[in-house]
């Protein structure tokens, strides 16, 4: 086997059938992040992490573009969840049904998903206060993103598929970072609220973490 230090890296280059059982071990770290650990003055020891994108915790931004085992978590996703006796779509549909002061519109608008239910909020002006369940709530305060929390929760405990891929993330941290943040509720906001919800459901499911 041959061995070249180049660029910062580690080249090993076996000749045909030599070490095939060495060779096979470290096609396993392909994709991983590896810890190199110095034993001795002649003996270092390489440890799999684990894929290196966990291994490193590297974020993950939820957007309409995301991985398709990680869409479910988007707003824009359909996922049918009932929240204070009403059904709606997606929590986008939540979010942009609150936008109007009308009950109809409201309804119409609380059942869609994706871009339909983004486009159906988007040509309303944000009012500074909207009314849920007979109470006035300021946009973009306090109690918007606790409302909004509770569309989170109820969509990612009614809906299995949903709730899989917010687990999926482990421990990595989330992110929603778009091209034009909302002012009411921002990436920031939004990202914090699904890691909580991920913690919140993995305590659950493990109460030792």
């Amino acid at each position: 086997m041959t061995i070249k230090v180049k660029n910062g890296q580690i080249i090993l280059v076996a000749d045909t059938h030599e070490n095939p059982a060495l060779l096979a071990a470290l096609r396993v770290f392909d994709g991983h992040a590896v810890s190199v650990q110095v034993r001795s003055d002649v003996c270092l020891v390489l440890e799999d992490l684990g894929p290196h994108a966990e291994a490193c915790r590297e974020p993950i931004n939820v957007t309409r573009n995301i991985d398709s085992c990680y869409a479910p978590i988007s707003n824009l996703y359909p996922t049918p969840f009932l929240l204070d006796d009403e059904a709606y779509g997606s929590v986008e549909g939540f979010w942009q049904s609150l936008k109007h002061e009308s009950p109809t519109r409201r309804r119409e608008i609380a059942a869609l998903s994706g871009t339909a239910a983004k486009k159906a909020g988007g040509h309303s002006s944000t009012s500074p206060t909207f009314e849920y369940l007979g109470k006035a709530v300021r946009t973009g305060t306090y109690d918007h993103w606790v409302l909004m929390k509770r569309a989170c929760e109820a969509k990612f405990s009614q809906n299995e598929k949903a709730r899989r891929a917010l687990l999926a993330t482990g421990s990595r941290p989330l992110t929603h970072i778009v091209r034009g943040d909302s002012r009411t509720i921002p990436g920031v906001i939004m990202a914090s609220i699904w890691m909580r919800i991920r913690r919140e459901i993995q305590n659950v499911q493990s109460p030792e973490r």
